[in-house]
């Protein structure tokens, strides 16, 4: 009975989507190096979170903890170092309990810990779980699984303005001869942008809750990571727009929870 309540969970839906994702691409990549990779990452994920867990007298969350590993999985290059991989689990999971927001991460944990992997161990960011090295009809499987999660934690305002805004900016680069946009619509760009914004834009605890702020989100993020991607390429461009969209995503939470203190001692005052 509980398993089959973590199956309707969107925990449950996403993890089933990463491990699935992690047998398909491994199949087609015919290397083992990417379930090598995986179990590092969700060892050393599970390890930080427990120590932490137990020094701070904090609940673990093992479900976000592996989902975090199997993402930085199926993004990092298969030829990533194991101690790389270990590296970034590391920061991620560090993350999402030191920078935090009453108990909730700021940031997307994988999205925090791949930025930086790429500032610290030069790592690369092959995105393969997401099918970029395969056929081009494979990203049915991206539009499948994304379709399930967008719907299960209700993002489809979220996920829509930022492909909407990203797709957008491209053409308008395009037209004007701006950066490399052609390449960004190419595999593996394509399928990197469309994994991010259905399995990291979408994490609830890091993103917006009603459908104006979810499409402000948006918005921001893919705006943030176009100009990133337009000035500077790379492939960070997609984390930098969400680091910018969860920034702006703290400041919304920091200011309504500021206003709602201020309100029962404005009603205090004019009693």
């Amino acid at each position: 009975m509980e398993a089959k309540k973590w199956l309707k969970t969107p925990k449950g839906y996403v993890t089933i989507a990463m491990a699935a994702y992690l047998v398909i691409a491994s199949i087609g990549a015919k290397t083992m190096m990417g379930l090598v990779n995986s179990s590092i990452a969700i060892i050393v994920s599970i390890a930080v979170d427990r120590i932490y867990c137990i020094m701070a007298n904090r609940k673990s969350s093992k479900d976000a903890t592996v989902i975090t590993a199997l993402i930085i999985s199926l993004v990092l290059s298969v030829t990533t170092p194991w101690f790389f991989v270990a590296g970034t689990a590391i920061i991620a999971i560090l993350s999402k309990h030191l920078l935090v927001y009453k108990k909730k991460p700021i940031f997307n944990p994988a999205a925090f810990g791949l930025l930086f992997s790429v500032i610290i161990f030069h790592t690369g960011q092959s995105w393969w779980g997401a099918f970029g090295d395969l056929p081009w009809w494979m990203i049915i499987f991206l539009l499948i699984g994304g379709y399930l999660i967008t719907d299960r934690v209700n993002k489809y305002p979220q996920v829509f303005s930022f492909l909407g805004t990203f797709f957008v900016l491209l053409f308008l680069m395009g037209c004007f001869d701006i950066g490399s946009a052609a390449d960004a619509l190419r595999p593996p760009f394509i399928n990197a942008a469309l994994f991010f914004s259905f399995f990291m834009l979408t994490d609830p605890p890091t993103s917006p809750a009603k459908y104006n702020k979810q499409v402000m989100f948006g918005i921001l993020s893919a705006v943030s990571g176009i100009v990133v991607y337009g000035l500077f390429g790379g492939l960070t461009y997609l984390f930098i727009g969400l680091f910018i969209g969860n920034v702006y995503n703290y400041y919304q939470k920091h200011s309504s929870s500021k206003g709602a203190s201020i309100k029962p001692i404005q009603r205090a005052l004019r009693s």
